[in-house]
């Protein structure tokens, strides 16, 4: 797994496992939602700041991003949509 690829898969992990939408992350980090996305997809290559303002709004040590997944870690589920349905 290339490093962009397991950063990708953990910050979907902590953020899935955490019940944080990426509408709620990215208001934390200060970025747009569409940023959470293409990082989420490994469409987007993430400064170390903004690595940074993730790890804080996660409440986790940057160096999460970087951890191998065990060959057992499923992907996670998806979420809900974080947005109510339009009336």
């Amino acid at each position: 797994m290339d490093t962009r690829t397991r950063i990708a898969w953990n910050l979907r992990n902590l953020r899935v496992s955490q019940k944080v939408t990426q509408e709620n992350l990215a208001v934390d980090a200060q970025v747009d939602r569409t940023v959470i996305s293409d990082l989420e997809r490994g469409k987007h290559n993430a400064s170390i700041d903004l690595m940074d303002r993730l790890a804080v709004a996660l409440s986790i040590d940057i160096s999460a991003f970087f951890s191998e997944p065990s060959p057992s870690d499923g992907k996670p589920e998806p979420m809900r949509a974080g947005r109510k349905p339009k009336s």
